[in-house]
């Protein structure tokens, strides 16, 4: 029994993909658990879905004609933004209400594009991801990704909690507020970036709410919160791959619902830890 218990444990390891696979999942749930925090305190739950759905036409077209993923993907960032812009000037149309229409718009043209019998074998894999299939340049960039939030989230720790606390205040404690709401914006849309080659775009925000609401659910303090959110979204990634691979399923969706599921663990547990 022993040796079965092993076996089940270490087979997902013996070949190289799954190794990328497990060391792409733990940078990237590294860097969602953390982000994903600031993400849910700053109430940016629905503009990280919609940047991450609003850029898959870029993402299909690079893919199409050949041209880095990274680079089509901050191309389509940078129209859904300019789209977003325009169509909030439109007298009697709310600013939510353009993000609705110009998000719904892209990502429709974008599975138009994805689905057509026209498009290259294996392009369905920008939505759902290919973890399996990680390059050597998606783990630098995952790593490099990681150092730089880290780096940045710790920067920016003081003034983070200055305006997320004291919005109202934060001039007169030399904060600017709107400085602030960009860097973190900027983080969100590099962070989404890079974990949409992995988990796909329609999965990708899984790493971003699912690991940092089921921290909250067990701690409110920042410190905390940041520790528990990246250990829930490594662990909940190395359970996805152990799923998929066990239950002969789709990676990025195992790890998806691995993410989500990990809420739900947290709500069961959380009597548990308050009765502490």
């Amino acid at each position: 029994m022993l040796a079965s218990v092993l076996s089940w444990l270490t087979d997902p390891w013996a070949d190289a993909l799954s190794r990328r696979a497990l060391l792409e999942v733990v940078l990237l749930g590294l860097a969602g658990g953390a982000l994903g925090v600031w993400v849910l305190f700053y109430e940016l739950a629905y503009p990280a879905e919609s940047l991450a759905h609003a850029l898959l036409p870029g993402l299909v077209l690079a893919a199409l004609v050949g041209f880095p993923l990274l680079l089509g993907g901050a191309a389509g960032l940078l129209v859904a933004a300019l789209a977003v812009a325009l169509a909030g000037r439109i007298e009697g149309l709310g600013r939510d209400t353009a993000v609705a229409v110009v998000v719904t718009g892209l990502f429709g043209l974008g599975v138009l594009l994805a689905l057509s019998p026209d498009t290259p074998a294996g392009l369905q894999g920008l939505l759902f991801g290919d973890v399996l299939g990680v390059s050597d340049t998606d783990l630098a960039l995952a790593g490099g990704l990681v150092l730089l939030l880290l780096v940045a989230l710790r920067a920016l720790h003081t003034r983070l909690l200055v305006v997320g606390f004291e919005r109202a205040g934060a001039a007169a404690l030399g904060v600017r507020a709107g400085a602030v709401d960009a860097a973190l914006l900027v983080l969100l849309a590099l962070t989404i970036l890079v974990a949409v080659q992995g988990l796909g775009n329609l999965l990708v925000v899984a790493v971003l709410i699912g690991p940092s609401s089921a921290a909250r659910l067990l701690t409110r303090r920042i410190g905390p919160l940041l520790v528990v959110s990246a250990a829930v979204a490594v662990l909940a990634g190395v359970a996805g791959i152990y799923a998929s691979y066990h239950a002969q399923t789709a990676a990025g969706a195992s790890i998806a619902l691995a993410l989500v599921a990990a809420y739900g663990l947290a709500a069961l547990v959380r009597p548990l830890v308050r009765s502490v």
